[in-house]
Formats: structure tokens, C-alpha cells, sequence
């Protein structure tokens, strides 16, 4: 098993009263990372966050959360949702232009640990994210931890924290599994968590998300044909999520 990655200045940070802040996402690796990071982190300085994607996420989510964490769950919400701004946009998010990310999850959750720190009358903050090295090439390029100039300033310091980054997906699973726990029910068939049609999902979760969820997959449907813009394309040709799938809708 790889152990759990914990440099010296995590080390130091504890010491030191900083507030780890858990941005759960449901996901195994959220919950892999919540159990492992439990094992060195004081329980009164770790905080759970959950950005709420409203209706595109998985239902049942955030009891998942609840009922496989020992701290009470923060949840944090955007002012808009990602289905209006995608027709407020007439774009789909992409891998190069991940609006839903910064804009319904790490914008609310940092306005989160803003908001924490002043409360709490803290000023040191280490964001604490399920990322791992094997789950694409560019993961894999990221540094496990450094200082986040973008959150610090004169009265707070912010740092990102990669705690199971270079752990395998086997590993992962392992580790629920030696929590007495188990993932998400999704991942019966599911490879990864996020939006039920996330833009980086594989053709298998997809199909799973269009099965369990009819009528949303009706909206995505819908909603490509409204604005004229695809979330898919095979090789550079736009692709229609229905032809993607190949689950095409009735009445359609």
C-alpha cells in the first residue's frame, strides 16, 4: 500500500492550528483521501466541504457523505447552475475551458474557507483535494502540494494539498474497504464521479447516468440541440450526445 503523502510542511502546519478544508465530492477518491488524511490531522482542525451541483449531480450524494464522515458536512453553493449557464452561454465547458469547475465548485468553496478562517479567527488554510497523478497525464504533472498565491494574502496563507496522489485505484478502494465502508453506489458500474454527464466521463458512465437518469439525460439532449453546440466531438466532428451514447430518446 503507498503511503499517505505528508511532507514536512504538512507536518508543520498542523503544529502550527491550520484548518485542513476536505473538498468532498462524493467520489472514492474524496472519500479515500477524508479517511487517510483522519489519521494525522487532528479531528478539530479538519473541516468536510461538499460544492452542491444541484440537480446534475448524482442524487443521493451528499447523505453518502454524511453517513462515511465523522465531522459535520459543510455544503457550498453557486448562484447559478451549470445547465443555465451553458444556455446563457451557447457553449458547452470543455477540458481547456472548465467552466463548471472554477465557477460551481472552486469559486464556492474558497469563498467557503474565506469566510471559515475569519470565523474561526485562523489564517493559515491547506485545501485538501482526492487528486491522483494516474488518472491522466496532466494530473499526473501537478505538484502535491504548494502555496496557493492566488487565495493568501497579508492576513491568510493557502496552500493545496494532494494527500493520495500517488496512489493506484486499486489502493483507493482498499482503503474504503479497510474503513469498513463503501463507495458510492454508482460506481457498480460507474468508473469516476462528478456530474452525471461530465465532460471528462467515460462512454460507460454516461450510459449508466442515461439509465438511471432519463429525464436529465432529456434536458443535455435537448439543450445541445437549442444552442447548436455539442459537449462531445468525435475526432473534430461535434457529435450529438444521443448519437454518443447511443441512446437515443423516445419520441425523439
Amino acid at each position: 500500500m503507498t503511503s499517505l503523502f505528508v511532507p514536512d510542511e504538512i507536518k508543520d502546519l498542523i503544529k502550527q492550528g491550520a484548518i485542513f478544508y476536505i473538498s468532498h465530492s462524493g467520489g472514492k477518491d474524496s472519500q479515500a483521501m477524508y479517511s487517510e488524511v483522519c489519521k494525522v490531522v487532528p479531528h478539530d482542525q479538519i473541516v468536510v466541504v461538499h460544492a452542491d451541483l444541484g440537480r446534475v449531480e448524482w442524487s443521493g450524494v451528499q447523505d453518502h457523505i454524511r453517513n462515511t464522515v465523522h465531522h459535520v458536512l459543510n455544503v457550498v453553493r453557486a448562484g447559478k447552475d451549470l445547465l443555465g449557464m451553458v444556455k446563457a452561454r451557447g457553449m458547452w465547458p470543455s477540458a481547456a475551458y472548465r467552466q463548471c469547475t472554477s465557477d460551481l465548485k472552486r469559486g464556492p468553496l474558497f469563498k467557503f474557507i474565506r469566510a471559515d478562517l475569519k470565523r474561526r479567527g485562523a489564517t493559515i488554510a491547506v485545501n485538501c483535494m482526492g487528486l491522483r497523478a494516474q488518472e491522466s497525464n496532466a494530473r499526473s504533472k501537478k505538484n502535491p502540494f504548494s502555496f496557493n498565491k492566488m487565495q493568501s494574502c497579508g492576513t491568510r496563507t493557502v496552500y493545496d494539498w494532494l494527500p493520495i496522489f500517488n496512489h493506484s485505484t486499486e489502493e483507493v478502494f482498499q482503503i474504503i474497504a479497510d474503513a469498513g465502508q463503501k463507495p458510492f453506489w454508482a460506481y457498480e458500474k460507474n468508473e469516476r464521479l462528478s456530474c452525471v454527464f461530465c465532460i471528462m466521463g467515460s462512454l460507460n458512465d454516461l450510459r449508466h447516468g442515461a439509465e438511471r437518469n432519463p429525464e436529465l439525460y432529456r434536458e443535455y439532449v435537448e439543450l445541445e440541440k437549442e444552442i447548436g453546440h455539442t459537449i462531445f466531438t468525435k475526432g473534430k466532428t461535434p457529435i450529438y450526445l444521443e448519437d454518443y451514447t447511443g441512446i437515443k430518446l423516445e419520441g425523439g
